[in-house]
């Protein structure tokens, strides 16, 4: 196997086999656990930079794997598929650092990194699938991967969130692999090609209820990971796993596999003129139009951070879709960069959640009074991702709305901008609270106090993260215009796909 077809396949396995090796680690080795992580975190972002430049440089990299019943395992490198296998990638590197430090003294660590690796495996997986059915097969890993993650504590709670996580998760999977069934035996392979969209084409005159049917079939299945309502119920309560599963669910995994999903069905499956021409981009867009408000709102009234950045992801991740659903070339540049910009501002978040638990055990928005003064970088760190929720420039999230809004107005839909506006005013109204309290009032008289971390205001490795991911997201935005960002490779990915 050529250099150019095994690069898709080492990827997945930079993650896969290392994870499976440290189901086999006593707890007691520490050190061993730890190279195995960061080795494998460390190769998959070599080998995701090799990918790159030779997407670039015009190489074609595909992994196809003949499999029974006439299907293949087709793993292929496209710019969108580099494109969420890069964040996928990156942030797990970091969020691999973080979570060694979160959990260096709590049991069950070679069980939690097993499956931690395996997850990562199935995201890329997703990312690189280069048809229908290699995507359901790695997004049902993706599940099966993450359910112990969730249900890590081993609490009531933690088992009782896990149920519910499976049993939306599941079905929504059941209800995609049975609309990829039913396309499938109606137009073929259901290859991520050109040809592919030729074929589910030439089905419009004759099978059109049908494709329309099948549309709506996939978006259940997909929305249910992305939180469109009313799938979202999981995600708030999913909230109860340890901060760095949090931040995996959010960011990389679970809910940017489920919009990613949507991106590929409608580009990818169907064809942006196909879905026009069905009829079923106007319905998704106010789909996602409503979720943006509704979780929006709902964030507003939880004391539970945790929770209340639950709700705002469901509010957030929605841009996507709606980006997606316009039709248009500058709200696609919006939706998709989106899916780079809203996973470094969320992640940074929920890391700084997971700091002020672990080090103050502050859980509640109402406990956070004077927290500024106590851990400044980390606050720091979270008022700059706040912001850039909000939409406030130069953070990355001003250009995804900025370019959304535009996108609205350039094809006609100027409800886009009420939808936009009422987000961010509610965005500001449940984050500007926080960032008050933390900054400007008396400490709260906590019952716990903090670990002594020396000069650092608490362990480095769970300081750093942050940090770092905050720092992306703000070059994202000072740097938007240069030729390596986010947004210029999403203008990559649209161009092509609407032919500019």
């Amino acid at each position: 196997m050529s250099w150019n077809a095994s690069l898709p396949l080492l990827l997945v396995l930079s993650s896969l086999i290392p994870g499976l090796l440290i189901f086999f680690v006593k707890e007691r080795d520490y050190k061993l656990r730890i190279s195995l992580n960061m080795i494998g975190a460390s190769l998959k972002i070599v080998l995701m930079a090799a990918m790159i430049w030779g997407v670039q440089q015009g190489e074609s990299y595909e992994t196809r794997i003949p499999m029974l019943l006439d299907f293949d395992l087709l793993l292929k490198a496209d710019a969108l598929s580099v494109l969420f296998a890069t964040l996928s990638t990156l942030l797990w590197f970091v969020t691999t650092i973080y979570a060694v430090g979160y959990l260096e003294d709590s049991p069950h660590r070679s069980r939690f990194f097993g499956f931690f690796s395996l997850c990562v495996s199935a995201t890329v997986g997703i990312a690189l699938a280069g048809n229908m059915i290699t995507f359901v097969l790695f997004y049902e890993l993706l599940t099966l991967t993450t359910y112990p993650l969730v249900i890590h504590r081993g609490t009531k709670e933690a088992l009782r969130a896990g149920q519910v996580y499976l049993a939306y998760t599941l079905t929504s999977g059941a209800v995609l692999l049975f609309a990829v069934v039913w396309l499938r035996t109606l137009a073929g392979p259901l290859d991520f090609s050109a040809a592919g969209l030729v074929t589910v084409a030439e089905l419009v005159p004759e099978y059109s209820t049908a494709l329309v049917a099948i549309f709506v079939l996939m978006i259940i299945g997909l929305g249910v990971k992305a939180a469109l309502l009313p799938f979202h119920g999981w995600l708030p309560l999913a909230m109860i796993a340890p901060a760095p599963v949090s931040a995996l669910l959010h960011a990389v995994a679970v809910v940017k596999a489920g919009a990613f999903g949507i991106v590929r069905v409608v580009y990818d499956v169907y064809g942006i003129g196909v879905a026009q021409l069905l009829g079923v981009l106007t319905p998704l867009a106010l789909l996602a139009g409503a979720t943006i408000i509704y979780g929006s709102v709902r964030a507003l009234f939880q004391n539970d951070l945790k929770k209340r950045l639950a709700y705002s992801t469901v509010s957030q991740v929605s841009y996507i879709a709606l980006g997606v659903a316009l039709a248009g070339p500058i709200a696609a540049v919006g939706g998709l960069v989106h899916l780079i910009h809203q996973g470094l501002m969320k992640i940074t978040l929920f890391f700084c959640a997971g700091n002020f638990a672990e080090t103050w055990h502050i859980h509640k928005i109402s406990e956070m009074d004077g927290l500024g003064r106590r851990m400044p970088w980390t606050m720091a760190a979270f008022t700059l991702a706040a912001l850039g929720m909000i939409g406030v420039p130069p953070m990355a999230g001003f250009v995804s709305k900025w370019y959304l809004a535009s996108g609205g107005v350039d094809t006609g839909n100027y409800w886009v901008l009420w939808v936009l506006a009422g987000s961010s005013a509610l965005n500001a109204a449940y984050f500007l609270p926080i960032v008050y309290r933390a900054w400007f009032r008396a400490p709260y008289p906590h019952a716990h106090t903090s670990q002594h971390h020396g000069s650092w205001e608490t362990r480095p490795m769970l300081l750093l993260p942050p940090l770092i991911t905050v720092a992306l997201a703000l070059l994202a935005g000072l740097l938007a215009a240069a030729p390596f960002s986010p947004l210029s490779w999403a203008q990559l990915i649209i161009n092509r796909e609407f032919g500019l």
